[in-house]
């Protein structure tokens, strides 16, 4: 079987353009702000705020993994940054 690495980062103001793109497939509002993002066999395919609001996802892949890995990772950030 062959699987695509997965890559997580933080967003920047570059992202913007992919991050709208991504929000207007999946049919719901890009986040605001700080974002994780997730690109799987390098292209963008989720992406998770840090504060509030939901995840955005590609639609034509298999992203409920991805999007489960990062809500783990920004739920880590937080507990981190509050300690």
């Amino acid at each position: 079987m062959n699987y695509d690495a997965i890559t997580i980062r933080h967003s920047t103001g570059a992202d913007r353009k992919a991050l709208l793109r991504l929000a207007e497939l999946d049919e719901a509002p890009a986040p605001n702000g700080d974002a994780l993002l997730a690109f799987v066999g390098g292209e963008l395919r989720a992406a998770v705020p840090l504060e509030k609001g939901g995840a955005v996802a590609d639609p034509f892949h298999l992203t409920s993994d991805v999007i489960d890995l990062l809500r783990l990772r920004a739920r880590q950030e937080i507990e981190r940054a509050a300690a």
